[in-house]
């Protein structure tokens, strides 16, 4: 099969799977039949937490040597939203006019087949001695809460003993073209929920009451009106964004009892949570008054610095594409912010201007070039040991 195995192909078999998060909806049994038909050993598992959804995930090694290379991904998606604005069935895989259309083409079932592809082409070459070991760690929790996933895979890998020592997660990084960025590290993530409580009250009685309103506005002015700081050579400054305020109050001419903001700050590598939440503390303590702050960390801060991991990478993008890609730490969270504490981590995959939108596409082109890619970087990395 492996001198067969399009990525193509299996790029269209997995998008065809209905695997919206958190159902499995049968693609990680096309990808654990592909990788078996290859010569890995696959391992899937379910982990469970209260208050979330069971979580299939499948893990695939070839070969028992080190270094072990990673390869990392989701087969999870997110809802397909209007179904009656895309051209084509979200879960029919329709290439048309040189682009494969679907829910999960870009992010990013396009690359799991291009993974596969390009090590099936590599083993092909090289056969069982290749110089380590190749793995895949597939999610199915990415688009979700992120806590039966990848997390939990690689616990349980080191519970066996087991260790990545690089890894390639292939998130759809490139802004406009295959080859313009490379994501060397991601800015950290909280998310926080300040309640500020005052006395309810008639608006015409104002002294009778105590309208939690001023106060509230008082500590967001405290968070926004001044940069966290500058960024550094790595990373753009942090950022705080208010993303909603809500009293609950339908009546016009009540003084609400209280009222919440709900915000979400990227930081940089220059604070991580635990310094967050002490800045976020003195400045709601400056204005005083009652409040409850609730905080949800979903990853802090990391940086892959450039080196030799990422010279392989960009090494193998210029010689198929030509081009020298960015290395960024742009963007959101990823599962990268799991791995980082294992082994080097970098993202690279195709363009993002269509992930999670209708019509979801990419170039067919595209996915011939990523498998290059993909097989290049097993080329470059093992080859310089």
């Amino acid at each position: 099969m492996s001198q067969t195995l399009r990525a193509l192909d299996l790029a269209q078999a997995l998008i065809r799977c209905e695997s919206v998060t958190p159902a499995e909806g049968g693609a990680l049994g096309v990808l654990e039949n592909a990788l078996r038909d290859l010569g890995f050993e696959c391992h899937r598992m379910t982990f469970s937490a209260e208050g979330t959804p069971d979580v299939e995930n499948l893990y695939a090694r070839h070969g028992t040597a080190r270094p072990n290379f990673c390869f990392a991904g989701h087969t999870d998606v997110v809802p397909v939203g209007d179904r009656a604005a895309w051209t084509v069935d979200p879960f029919s895989a329709t290439v048309k006019d040189g682009m494969l259309r679907g829910r999960g083409a870009a992010d990013m079932k396009a690359a799991i087949a291009c993974f596969v592809a390009a090590a099936a082409r590599f083993i092909d070459r090289h056969g069982k001695d290749h110089g380590g070991s190749i793995s895949l760690l597939i999610t199915g929790d990415e688009e979700g809460p992120a806590i039966n996933g990848t997390v939990k895979v690689l616990d349980w890998l080191k519970q066996r003993g087991e260790a990545l020592d690089a890894c390639v997660v292939g998130e759809p990084t490139n802004p406009e073209a295959l080859g313009d960025m490379v994501k060397i590290g991601r800015r950290g993530s909280l998310n926080g929920t300040l309640t500020v409580v005052g006395t309810q009250g008639h608006t015409a009685y104002p002294h009778l009451a105590d309208n939690p309103i001023p106060r509230l506005m008082k500590m967001l002015q405290a968070i926004t009106e001044t940069p966290m700081d500058q960024g550094n050579a790595n990373f753009q400054p942090s950022t705080v964004e208010i993303s909603s305020i809500d009293t609950g109050n339908e009546a016009t001419n009540v003084i609400p009892g209280r009222v919440t903001a709900k915000f979400n700050i990227r930081f940089n590598d220059i604070h991580d949570s635990k310094g967050v939440k002490e800045w976020l503390r003195r400045r709601f303590d400056a204005i005083g008054g009652e409040y409850a702050l609730d905080i949800f960390v979903s990853g802090e801060s990391f940086l892959t610095p450039p080196g030799v991991f990422s010279d392989v990478i960009s090494g193998a993008i210029r010689k198929v594409t030509g081009k020298v890609p960015e290395l960024s730490t742009t963007g959101g969270t990823s599962d990268a912010r799991f791995i980082k504490d294992h082994c080097p981590v970098a993202e690279f995959g195709l363009t993002s201007t269509t992930m999670h939108k209708v019509d979801e596409q990419v170039p067919v082109d595209d996915i011939a070039a990523l498998t290059d890619i993909y097989e290049e970087i097993l080329e470059m990395y093992f080859a310089q040991g």
